[in-house]
């Protein structure tokens, strides 16, 4: 019985987890992601927001104020 516990709480931990994509605040001209609270990205105009993953495939870098 344990091991069925512990295969189905590994097994929801891992379905979780791959579900919810961080997702940044990405700014196309300058190429930095910022977490949505940072203030760049609040003053941002051009910024999108889209999944980390995207602005990391976009050639994006993580800002030095907040890191992504």
């Amino acid at each position: 019985m344990k091991k069925i516990i512990s295969a189905l709480l590994i097994f929801i931990f891992l379905v979780t987890g791959s579900a919810f994509a961080e997702t940044v605040i990405y700014n196309p001209n300058s190429k930095i992601y910022h977490n949505e609270y940072c203030h760049s990205a609040k003053i941002c105009k051009v910024c999108i927001k889209i999944e980390k993953k995207e602005a990391i495939r976009r050639g994006g870098r993580v800002c030095k104020r907040c890191g992504g």
